[in-house]
């Protein structure tokens, strides 16, 4: 075995390193530095409700699809229906369909909906098929308005017809509108509201942990100033960005919610080692300017390096998702980076700025001594987290095996997972999109909201031949006998059939799922020279969740070879990356695990208010492998790094362990603690993707930072001992070869 131990002498502390000495810049240039962020947050910050203008629907279209495919031929020759058909519901308690009252107020809103920019086109209850669009006890109708565009532009369109519908308002009959993108806009409306309600109560908490972690008011502060004003930035690029990019809501929400916790966590961890080495250095007035400059170099040369490794690895993960080619995800990944991005841009030029101009000011407001960390050298510095890591080492077996055994039993419900995609229609309460909703299912059905589309063409979107459109006819008419449809409306253009499926489940279930399963199966079974594909908002789905499937192993492939290679960069270990990922993998499916037993299975549903669909958002797994692959590098980098410099000045591995644990088990359980309260905080959401997104990061981070870092680690590398820190000398073999 060949060890570094036998190379390496301790780094001399007084020769700052790369960020030491852009610290030690910014020192000098703090002025312009807090100038230049005052500026960019007030600018930045006073594009937010810009941004929120600009966001369009999640685009789950996949690319060469079927689905994709069958909304451009509708929309090339179908155009009278558009891109995407949607209900305009009428409804009064006091007036029939047949009453002059109920035809001049449907009259008066088609005319406003026609006049839209974006209509396509509309078919009032008394143009179409009255038998079908009037319901039996006459107080019900709808109209069906075809919307042009994109989804993005869509969901625009949406937003101004309900503008238009209310100006068009007659007193005794409620007009109003539903189907994916009205029911977009609504939601686009209530996950905002889920966001600022999360980070009411996620800030005041992480907060009160900042406190305590720290141990000082002014200093608790910092963390918060800095996280603020680098989402402030990023929301600043993602409004640039959204010239050339469409985002969503999701896309902002994912993104702020992890933005806002490891922003809080980098900074954090800047900051205690900032007090660290003022304490250590004696730095006690404002104006020792040379001790508050070495303080921050060192600072930003051991936690800094911590940092900016934790950041790129979770950009890194990010990036993979773009290898799904969904926009979706590509959205989400950007968006993510690009908070990511802001925030370390904030730590790193910010924060070092502030920190200069407080000096040991930080330690204004500060807690009873007992309450703050333990000052180097103190009899407490040696207390309970040494001695917890060295009960551990003293039995690394018995911990080791215990910790491990109790993550696998956490992942055992991943075998028994369930995909879906919930649009969250359940969340729209009385909301337009909502109300129109409700009046849908009880008169019409829920299958009407968005139905299959079977659109049948010739070879190569020809004409189709009289036997080709004989079997496809037939074929149509056998649809209509499946008892899960409740009728099919076939229309004709050019030698080409788009037939709408409307079944009698919601589009979002996954009954609805398995017959567009099973319709594409019998399409496939037509013969002659028929190109049948299936669309609709249901049929996406699918393809979505084809998609994601096939890619999974891509993504995880590409998270795992980069963080491999970067780790060992970060560790100079191989033993050490190796570990942190399998160890990562596990508990990464501990907590994939438990969110299925909750979400899934429903247990505890009445206790976190939601109402279990039987299945995960089929994006849920990947977006969740991807974040917490980089989210908890975080404490594994910020653990090994200060394990690493007590092995360089002792090379006791023991000793190592123990002196890392004691430095970084309060700050690492501090962060924890305030990530969990960012990602649990959302929980409370109303959308049911936000509740599971935010529970699976929640527990994700308990797991990590208390089971993972502070019992496996200290477990593993008293098992591996010196072997932690081996990495192949390949430059020493290379000259022996020669």
């Amino acid at each position: 075995m060949t060890t570094r131990a036998t190379a390496e002498r301790p780094r001399d502390a007084r020769r700052p390193g790369p960020l030491g000495r852009w610290g030690r810049f910014i020192v000098r240039h703090r002025g312009v530095v807090l100038l230049t962020w005052l500026l960019v947050a007030i600018g930045c910050g006073a594009a937010y409700p810009a941004l929120h203008d600009r966001l369009g629907a999640p685009d789950y279209t996949v690319p060469e699809s079927d689905s994709a495919r069958v909304e451009q031929l509708a929309a090339e020759h179908f155009s009278r229906f558009g891109a995407e058909q949607d209900l305009l519901v009428f409804h009064s308690e006091r007036r029939g369909a047949d009453s002059p009252e109920f035809r001049a107020a449907v009259d008066r809103a088609l005319s406003a909906v026609r006049a839209t920019d974006g209509v396509a086109g509309a078919i009032g209850p008394y143009e179409g098929m009255s038998s079908i669009q009037i319901s039996a006890d006459r107080h019900t109708a709808f109209a069906i308005v075809g919307i042009d565009g994109a989804m993005a532009r869509r969901v625009a369109v949406a937003e101004d017809l309900r503008a238009a519908l209310a100006r068009a308002a007659e007193p005794d009959v409620e007009a109003v509108m539903t189907g994916y993108a009205p029911i977009q806009a609504d939601l686009m409306a209530i996950e905002t509201a889920d966001m600022q309600r999360a980070e009411t109560i996620g800030i005041p908490v992480a907060a009160a942990v900042l406190v305590l972690a720290l141990g000082a008011l002014a200093a608790a502060t910092l963390p918060i100033a800095v996280t603020a004003a680098g989402i402030a930035a990023g929301v600043g690029v993602l409004f640039g960005l959204t010239t050339f990019l469409t985002f969503d809501s999701l896309v902002l929400s994912v993104a702020t919610m992890i933005a806002t916790g490891t922003a809080i966590d980098y900074a954090m961890f800047v900051v205690s080692r900032f007090t660290e080495e003022l304490n250590r250095r004696g730095v006690t007035r404002r104006d020792d300017r040379e001790g508050i400059e070495a303080a921050l170099a060192t600072a930003l040369d051991t936690a800094g390096r911590t940092v900016l490794a934790s950041g790129l690895i979770v950009m890194i993960s990010l990036c993979s998702l773009a290898a799904v080619g969904l926009a979706m995800l590509t959205g989400i990944a950007i968006g993510v980076v690009t908070a990511v991005l802001a925030t370390l841009t904030a730590a790193f030029t910010l924060l070092p700025a502030l920190l200069a101009t407080l000096g040991p000011a930080v330690h204004r407001g500060a807690l009873p001594a007992r309450l703050r960390p333990p000052a180097p050298g103190s009899t407490r510095a040696h207390g309970g987290w040494a001695r917890w890591a060295r009960l551990v080492m003293g039995k690394p077996v018995l911990f080791g095996t215990l910790g491990v055994a109790a993550l696998v039993a956490a992942a055992l419900p991943i075998a028994t997972i369930d995909y879906g995609i919930d649009m969250g229609v359940g969340a729209l309460g009385e909301r337009p999109s909502g109300r129109a909703a409700q009046l849908t299912e009880q008169n019409f059905g829920p299958g009407l909201l968005a139905p299959i589309t079977v659109l049948a063409t010739g070879p190569g979107d020809t004409s189709m031949r009289e036997p080709t459109r004989q079997r496809v006819s037939a074929f149509i008419e056998h649809l209509a006998d499946d008892d899960r449809v409740v009728r099919v409306l076939p229309q004709h253009s050019e030698g080409r059939v788009l037939a709408t499926v409307v079944p009698r489940e919601a589009f979002d279930s996954t009954a609805v799922a398995e017959l567009t399963d099973d319709i594409r199966t019998a399409a496939d079974g037509v013969g002659g020279d028929a190109e049948i594909r299936v669309g609709g908002t249901s049929a996406v789905f699918a393809d979505v969740s084809v998609r994601i499937t096939d890619r999974l192993p891509l993504v995880i492939a590409l998270v795992l070879t980069v963080s491999l290679g970067f780790l060992i960069y970060a560790f100079r270990s191989v033993v050490l990356a190796l570990k942190a990922i399998v160890l990562n993998l596990l508990a990464t499916g501990a907590a994939l695990g438990i969110t299925v037993a909750v979400f899934q299975y429903g247990i505890g549903e009445s206790v976190l208010g939601f109402h279990s669909t039987g299945f995960l958002q089929i994006y849920l797994p990947m977006l969740v492998f991807a974040v917490l692959f980089g989210l908890s590098m975080d404490y594994e980098v910020f653990l090994i790094r200060r394990m690493r410099e007590a092995w360089e000045q002792s090379w006791d591995n023991a000793a190592a362990v123990a002196e890392g644990l004691r430095h970084t088990a309060r700050p690492i359980t501090a962060a924890a603690a305030i990530m969990v309260a960012v990602f649990a905080s959302f929980v409370t959401a109303d959308v049911l993707e936000l509740q599971q997104i935010g529970f699976a990061l929640a527990v994700a981070i308990a797991i990590d930072a208390l089971l993972v870092r502070l019992l496996l680690v200290p477990a593993f590398m008293q098992l591996f001992g010196r072997w932690n820190w081996w990495l192949p000398r390949l430059r020493s073999r290379r000259r022996a070869s020669r």
